[in-house]
């Protein structure tokens, strides 16, 4: 197996000279895109070619062209009742503004009337005509009007604005810090794997566009320790306690302050519960109203954000808590079935805090206000229902079975989430192609293909779930976005791996800590996790954020900084 561990290390010479070169050319004046993509098409075959796909921009030029996955699905004819939750949410919020609007109009031609006269002269016609005189009908009008009052607060009474304050991201210690060549040293010492299974673990490495130097891994792994429950307590420990004293510390919020907690872990679920082991380790109040998910798979953290978002509609003046985070210790897949063997290589430590408010003076100083929420689950569908699975293989060791399928359910999933979202948050522009295009296909019979809209006249800001190298590199062809729409996704991808949940938390740390959100900016959290599920967030920005975020700072000389002026898209 020798020879397995001597090409991971060569691959991680490589991947420490390319980056090493990528620190010197950012120390210089920067070049253009045009000029760097011509270098890369001059470059000869040299040795670190192959990581040489991590440019500047964190695109894959340079490198030979990866195949993009299949996502043709997103393309496929669209099922207009998807589209139409999406109308039926628009029109809602129009009644509301209509009746309002009715409201004050009602209110300021009643003023005018009483102030001319004419109201008086109106009431005393009205009460001759009625059986019992001025009581009876002041009585009616009182009655109704409290009816109609009633019924429209009922119907249209205006949800609570929910914002985010802070948010913190987890940066695991140095020395949990693993390079492939050390891990296939371990795979290798282990007498588990196969040579035809290690031969599989590298190449899957090599394609994964995760670094083979730098991401992290807990101790029960890295040290080959037993991995009970206690090594997986210490890790939850690690992560979530490492991301609340940041957020406690960032935001002055007090634990005992917190009234409602959210854990999100897929994988672990122990007793006492997550959130239990947080209550303990702060001390918290007694009435705080707790919630622990799992086995959610990677889209956790929105459906977790939805939780608090409608508790927050029922609890006045709360702060609320998500801890979104998975669990490596007991996860890591020692068996020789592939299907099994993908997450691996893709999974790593990583975890987030978020703290959301509805107080009214929290909104001064909060980053981001809640503006849409999307869920859209496909677990009736049984190939969806199992495309992300949890089971045995031949040998009885448990895994995470990845299924074949897994981009056209994604591709699926995402169209049906995008067809709901899109009249909430396109433009008019957008919409009227859109229709026109069904008007096309579906009245004049014209055989052409599915119009997608143009999500970039929506968002300034992408947040696409880091599941691998081939998610990424589908959404960035079939949605038409660039190069620097998709660098959060590629460099949390690149440096922290697949932190389940929590990847679109340090895909946004990366926004503000090389600081592209202003003031109004729109955020798009695009999260897929197993059942099947996809979930979207759209926040608002409130003012311009710059955060240095600890976990990016340490790499910050390799990174660029998002090119972007002052303008908005239009």
């Amino acid at each position: 197996m020798k020879w397995v561990v001597g090409e991971c290390a060569e691959l991680c010479r490589e991947f420490q000279k390319a980056e090493a070169r990528l620190s010197t050319d950012l120390s210089q004046d920067p070049v253009s895109d045009e000029e760097e993509l011509e270098s890369e098409r001059g470059a000869d075959e040299s040795p670190g070619r192959r990581w040489r796909s991590f440019n500047r921009a964190g695109s894959y030029a340079g490198a030979e062209k990866p195949r993009i996955p299949d996502l043709s699905y997103l393309r496929a004819d669209t099922d207009l009742s998807h589209v139409q939750r999406g109308y039926l949410a628009v029109a809602a919020a129009f009644m509301a503004l209509a009746a309002t609007a009715c409201v004050v109009v009602g209110g300021l031609q009643a003023a005018l009337m009483y102030r001319s006269g004419n109201f008086a002269a109106l009431w005393k016609a009205v009460a001759r005509h009625v059986v019992g005189g001025r009581e009876t009908l002041l009585a009616t009008v009182v009655v109704s009007f409290m009816m109609g009052a009633g019924l429209a607060v009922l119907r249209f009474s205006r949800r609570r604005r929910v914002c985010l304050v802070d948010f913190t991201v987890y940066k695991p210690p140095e020395d949990w810090r693993v390079d492939v060549e050390q891990l296939m040293s371990l795979s290798c010492s282990s007498k588990t794997f196969t040579k035809k299974s290690l031969n599989f673990s590298l190449a899957v490495t090599k394609r994964s566009g995760v670094a083979p130097v730098g991401t992290y891994l807990p101790p029960a792994i890295t040290k080959q320790q037993p991995k009970t429950m206690k090594a997986s307590r210490e890790e939850a420990e690690h992560v979530m306690f490492g991301c609340l004293d940041d957020l406690f510390g960032q935001t002055g919020i007090r634990p005992k302050d917190v009234g409602i907690l959210i854990v999100n872990c897929s994988l672990f679920n122990p007793t006492p519960s997550l959130t239990a082991m947080i209550v303990n380790h702060y001390k918290m109040r007694s009435n705080i109203v707790t919630y622990n998910l799992s086995g959610m798979g990677c889209s956790a953290g929105l459906i977790a954000i939805s939780l608090a978002q409608e508790l927050l509609q029922v609890h006045k003046n709360t702060n609320a808590v998500v801890v979104s985070t998975e669990n490596i210790t007991k996860n890591f897949y020692m068996g020789n079935a592939r299907s099994m063997m993908i997450p691996n290589m893709l999974f790593r430590v990583g975890g987030a805090a978020i703290a959301l408010s509805n107080r009214p003076r929290d909104f001064r100083r909060a980053k981001y206000e809640l503006t849409h929420l999307v869920r859209t689950h496909r677990g009736a569908d049984d190939e969806s229902y199992q495309t992300v699975f949890q089971k045995e293989d031949d040998a009885e060791t448990v895994g995470v079975f990845l299924s074949k399928g897994l981009m056209n359910v994604a591709g699926e999933t995402l169209k049906i989430n995008m067809s709901t979202l899109g009249p909430q948050v396109l433009p008019y522009s957008e919409q009227l192609k859109f229709l026109w295009n069904i008007i096309q296909r579906k009245v004049l019979k014209k055989k052409m293909k599915a119009y997608i809209p143009d999500f970039r006249k929506a968002f300034e800001h992408f947040c696409i779930h880091a599941g691998g190298r081939g998610v990424i590199d589908a959404l960035e062809e079939n949605l038409k976005l660039t190069t620097e729409d998709v660098l959060p996704s590629r460099h949390a991808l690149k440096y922290y791996g697949n932190t389940s949940s929590a990847s679109i938390w340090y895909e946004l740390a990366w926004s503000e800590t090389f600081p592209t959100v202003q003031r109004g900016d729109r955020v798009w959290q695009i999260g897929f996790g197993s059942g099947f599920k996809c979930n979207s967030a759209v926040w608002r920005a409130l003012r311009d954020v710059d955060d240095q975020h600890k976990a990016w700072v340490a790499v910050s000389n390799l990174l660029p900084r998002k090119k972007r002026g002052k303008e908005k898209r239009q």
